[in-house]
């Protein structure tokens, strides 16, 4: 694969819209997977999806074929999902969290629920908790990055992925309750 991979690569640094079209049918689903962990709308995730590609096509030709393809394009795919969440909110990623309860922790907890239902769950969150909890725990971004791709603070980014995590805990204990 790595081998057809570079092909493809090489095809697109040729401007070769067969190559383009290729690429972006292998990296679709893998792609689309990452916009929609940040973006809820399906349809805005979509656009941001295109728009990765579109700023990978452009710049394909900085890309050093002897590295790996994916954490290159996820890169594009996670900033380019993060400025389309900025358009939709043109606000401050804080939120303020009123409805927190205490619920009791119960043991597997998440292994009673599947993938999709804590995808489901995780979009519940507010795009501002949303965002940081991607970022830190799934993407594996520091609260200093998060801040400065986010135009937060450091200590913002910090309350959000807190709140986050007990809003997770909330919905997902609610979720378990109800089955």
């Amino acid at each position: 694969m790595d081998q057809k991979i570079n092909n493809i690569l090489k095809g697109c640094i040729a401007r070769n819209r067969l190559s383009q079209k290729e690429l972006y049918e292998i990296y679709y689903p893998y792609s689309m997977s990452i916009a929609v962990r940040y973006i809820q709308d399906q349809q805005i995730a979509e656009l941001a999806v295109n728009d990765s590609f579109m700023k990978v096509f452009n710049n394909i030709k900085k890309f050093n074929l002897d590295k790996s393809f994916k954490p290159w394009l996820r890169q594009i795919i996670v900033n380019t999902s993060i400025d389309h969440l900025k358009k939709k909110n043109k606000h401050r990623m804080n939120t303020n969290i009123s409805e927190a309860e205490n619920i009791s922790e119960r043991e597997n907890i998440l292994s009673s629920i599947s993938y999709e239902e804590l995808l489901q769950i995780v979009h519940k969150l507010s795009d501002a908790y949303r965002t940081v909890f991607n970022m830190y725990v799934i993407d594996g971004f520091k609260h200093e990055e998060i801040a400065n791709k986010l135009g937060i603070s450091i200590g913002t980014s910090k309350s959000n992925l807190s709140k986050a995590r007990a809003k997770l805990k909330i919905l997902i204990n609610k979720q378990v309750l109800t089955q």
